[in-house]
This record gives structure tokens, sequence and C-alpha cells, in this order.
């Protein structure tokens, strides 16, 4: 039976991928770092009480912890066959303003946590000669916005990680796939939104946020499909595909547009 590892699995994408999941009769580990949060979202998931939710709790900014969580499922469920790598955090801020510590954390658990993820089931996936991985990438990991410095190098980060991980795993059977969902109804982005500042309102707001069950099925499509990178809607499409041949013009348009916007609000 197909084994799907989750991080980030007790809420918003990764709770909504983990449904996909179990309707189709998978066994699926979630990892999280809330013990709460994580068996509520069991208890949701596993209506039939057939053993098929699994649950371990990690910050996957800790290599050991998350690598002891993944083994721990895999006695539990047996080999990881999909792993998807969603666990983020984002803390808006102007760079000058940020604590390092925040920017630091950002960078540890969208970026490296991934990584950590990743190394803890790639070896096996190879060693069998198959497996199939996920990383959930970002909207602002395709466009540098104010105030979300850390959050956007680490997005964009993960794109480089998985271009270069995706050469080297083709020939072992090994498929990687990176997605950029836009804003995403969930309990993150009520949270963020609260500290967003008005001039990443002006980029953000082009794109209307998608319900998480949307973005979860667009994902396992493109999982089902081998694709390698997963775009959700036309502009996030045409920023994926022509933003570095078009990025002048980009740029001066949301200059512009952050301009006006200071203007209105000056007193």
């Amino acid at each position: 039976m197909t084994h799907v590892v989750i991080t980030g699995g007790s809420s918003g994408i990764g709770l909504a991928v983990a449904r996909i999941y179990v309707r189709r009769g998978y066994r699926v580990s979630l990892i999280a770092r809330g013990a709460a949060a994580l068996e509520a979202a069991r208890i949701a998931l596993d209506e039939a009480r057939d053993g098929r939710v699994h649950i371990a709790t990690a910050d996957v900014a800790d290599a050991e912890a998350v690598g002891a969580a993944i083994r721990a499922c895999e006695a539990a469920a047996g080999p990881c066959d999909i792993l998807i790598c969603s666990a983020g955090i984002v803390t808006p801020s102007p760079f000058d303003a940020q604590a390092p510590a925040d920017f630091d954390r950002q960078i540890a658990i969208n970026l490296s946590g991934s990584v950590h993820a990743v190394r803890a089931v790639y070896a096996r996936m190879c060693a069998r000669g198959q497996g199939r991985i996920m990383l959930v990438s970002s909207g602002a990991g395709l466009i540098g916005i104010p105030g979300y410095a850390a959050y956007c190098a680490s997005k964009f980060a993960l794109r480089g990680f998985a271009e270069a991980l995706r050469s080297e795993a083709r020939p072992k059977g090994v498929t990687i796939s990176i997605c950029f969902p836009p804003d995403t109804q969930t309990p993150q982005l009520e949270r963020e939104r609260a500290a967003r500042p008005a001039e990443a309102e002006v980029i953000m707001g082009q794109v209307k946020p998608w319900s998480a069950e949307h973005v979860a099925t667009r994902l396992v499509r493109a999982l089902d499909r081998g694709r390698f990178d997963v775009y959700f809607g036309l502009t996030l499409l045409a920023l994926g595909r022509l933003a570095p041949l078009v990025r002048p013009l980009i740029d001066r348009y949301f200059d512009r547009q952050i301009r006006r916007l200071h203007r209105v609000t000056e007193p």
C-alpha cells in the first residue's frame, strides 16, 4: 500500500492533501510541531479507525528530529513512497526592521526543513528505484515582494534545490516536483495578513486566494502525472515562464504602483 509522508500535515495545504490520499486508501503520515493539532487531524482523517493515518511530532528545522519522525512513520506504515514538504512559516517585515532570529527561522523551516525531510527519505527511494517528492514553494518564490525578504529567499532557493535534485534523481527513478501556490485560505494566511505591509499587498493582491482544497487537488494531480513545476492560475504561470524575460517591465510597473501608494498615504 502506498505510503505518503506530509510535513506540515496538521493544517492548511498539507492537511488538504492528506484528505485526498486517505480517500484513495493510502497510508498517510503527518509530521508537524503541535501534538494537539496533529491528533485532531488524525482523528478527522482516520474516520474508519483502520490505522491508515499516523502522526509524529517534529520541528522540521531540526534535522535529527525530522529523521527520527520519518523513521517512526516508516516503521509503522512502510517505506515512504511520496513525500510532500508542506511545512512553512512566514513573518512579514521590512528587512531592516526584522529581528535576525525571525529571518533565520524562516530560512531554517522553509528551506532547510524541506531539505531535512528529503534527506530522510531520498537514499531509500533511490535504492528502491522509485519515489515521488513534492516541494511546496510559493508565488513568492517567483517574484520579490517588499516585506518578504526572508520568505522570498527561502522559497526562491527551493526552486534551485528542486532543479538540481531533479537532474540527480531522475536517472535513479525518483521524481522531483515543485509547486508555487498563491495566497491560500489557511489559518496562517489570516495571521500573515495582519502583519503584511501595504506595499506587499500591491503585488500579492493581484491574485485571489485559493482554497487549500483547490491547491491540494492540483498538487496531487501534478504528482500523478510526474510534472516538475506546478503553477496556479495564469498570473503565476506567466511569472514562472516569462518573468526572467520581462523582469524590468514588471519591476517598473510595481515600483510605480508602490510610489502611488506612498503618495496617497503621506500626510
